[in-house]
């Protein structure tokens, strides 16, 4: 009876990644590739996209002088490693179909851009639409897929942004959008080379029920605009789930609480993308910038710098290099953080809005991260207690207290080590130090020489912040935090050790 069920089990498992398991003679279910569908995105991507400053007015020159400001500020190092090209970028297609460059934007040719972004040791990325359209009305690749994949697999490419503009009704149902969205899909797979699938249909359809078994990642909602938390009419949906028309200029807030119920759908592979960061395009401010990054990275959404990184500010490229936050992005768990409570509050901002609430997720290494926000428009003392904390833990199937409530937790500060105005301003002007894997910096590190997992494994000082506290057995943590801010935290058991701290 056993091996018949286990049989069964692996049969289903197969149709439902479309790939033939196996058993192995110890015993054991092979599902290959069912952590991804093309091997690709185990944890979530990194790196820019020209479209949130820039919009069409992009070129050769820029993309090519990003690149090397990216890797020159250490953004490279830290795993922003995609250099993506949003829309307006084609001419048309030529006599046989095929998409063809703007001679003028690009005069050297794609292929040309693409050699000199992987000379730098990153990666480039392109953008269509599952339209006859883009949105910025150029030619779409609707009923053009496999012909457009293999153009740009030719160029080089190693992304590819996928819009949902000009659609011709092909929407509606889930089943509707699985299938046109499959297409690329399978057109990229021919070509042979490895290219990350960015759906982006904008959360139409409910692509969390079923984007991850043929895209790397997915838009869970519409596009976001740099506000804290403004309401908008065009972003008229408070919740992922039922909503009928995510639509766009949605805020950070907006899109932050819509994941609450859908957080358990982002996994290896597969990860809900809440949009491009705006860090850096002047409508937050800094505590509202440190929220919005932070709870993207907590959250495993990719973490593409949207704003023009040859101004950036020593201010928001400290908030973009932060190692501490970025590992909690790029750990293994590939999971996204849960809301555990959420409550408004008196203290409304000049929008009418203002609430708190408690995030929490646990870490492959079994650290565990809280998150408190404070929405509301004054400093506030918040309580994290420990019941709330593993609550998870303490209801999984048995009822019984979770085992975490017994022990004592060093509590991390993980924007206590943030870049100072005078380092980030070094890694800006060229005469920062070089970080290597054997460097033992607080507010630094270089992923392309040790991996973040590596380094969590390693304990560097860098990816933890700063002890600031402890959590006694059934505790609670407390915290002062400003206005729109959030404390970040990150919970060790008492006695896990850091390397010793040698500073630079």
């Amino acid at each position: 009876m056993m091996l018949k069920r286990l049989r069964c089990l692996i049969v289903n498992a197969a149709l439902s990644v479309q790939i033939a398991a196996y058993m192995t003679p110890e015993g054991n279910v092979v599902i290959p590739g069912a952590s991804s569908y093309n091997g690709l995105g185990l944890v979530p991507q990194m790196g820019w996209d020209n479209w949130n400053s820039f919009g069409c007015n992009v070129n050769e020159s820029l993309l090519l002088q990003t690149a090397k400001a990216m890797a020159d500020y250490g953004l490279r190092d830290l795993g922003y490693n995609y250099v993506v090209l949003d829309d307006c970028w084609s001419q048309g297609r030529n006599s046989s179909g095929y998409l063809v460059e703007n001679p003028i934007k690009f005069p050297n040719g794609m292929k040309h851009v693409a050699d000199q972004i992987h000379a730098l040791g990153m990666k480039f990325g392109m953008y269509s639409s599952a339209g006859i359209l883009t949105c910025g009305r150029y030619p779409g690749s609707l009923g053009y897929e496999q012909k457009d994949a293999d153009v740009f697999a030719s160029w080089g490419v190693d992304y590819l942004k996928y819009d949902n503009c000009f659609n011709m009704g092909q929407s509606g149902t889930p089943k509707i959008s699985f299938d046109r969205y499959n297409v690329m899909s399978q057109a990229l797979n021919k070509t042979g080379r490895p290219i990350w699938y960015s759906m982006c249909n904008w959360g139409d359809d409910n692509p969390f029920d079923w984007a991850y078994s043929i895209a790397n990642s997915y838009r869970m909602s519409g596009d976001i605009y740099d506000s804290f938390n403004r309401p908008d009419s065009r972003c008229p949906c408070d919740e992922a789930i039922g909503c009928q028309w995510p639509g766009f200029h949605c805020s950070v807030m907006n899109i932050l609480n819509k994941m609450a119920a859908i957080q358990a759908r982002t996994m290896s592979g597969g990860f809900a993308d809440m949009d491009m960061l705006e860090v850096g395009n002047g409508g937050q401010d800094d505590n509202e910038y440190v929220t919005h990054f932070s709870l993207w990275a907590l959250m495993s959404s990719p973490l593409l710098i949207g704003t023009n990184v040859l101004t950036l500010t020593p201010a928001n490229l400290a908030i973009y290099s932060n190692p501490a936050v970025i590992a909690l992005n790029q750990d293994p768990s590939a999971g996204g953080g849960i809301r555990k409570w959420r409550y408004s509050v008196e203290d409304k901002d000049e929008f009418g809005q203002g609430e708190i609430s408690l995030w929490t997720r646990q870490m492959q290494n079994g650290d565990t991260v809280i998150a408190l926000i404070n929405g509301g428009n004054s400093t506030r003392t918040m309580n994290a207690t420990a019941k709330d904390i593993f609550l998870d833990q303490a209801t999984a199937g048995t009822f019984m207290p979770a085992a975490e409530l017994k022990e004592t937790w060093d509590v991390y500060d993980l924007w206590a080590n943030r870049l100072s105005t005078t380092e980030a301003a070094a890694l800006i002007n060229g005469t920062a130090p070089t970080i290597t894997s054997a460097s033992n910096s607080t507010t630094r590190y270089n992923a392309t020489a040790m991996s973040f997992e590596k380094g969590l494994q390693n304990n560097a000082t860098a990816l933890f912040g700063t002890r600031v506290g402890t959590l006694a057995p059934s505790g609670t943590w407390t915290a002062q935090i400003p206005r729109h801010s959030t404390g970040l935290y990150r919970l060790r058991k008492a006695g896990s050790g850091l390397r010793k701290r040698d500073e630079l």
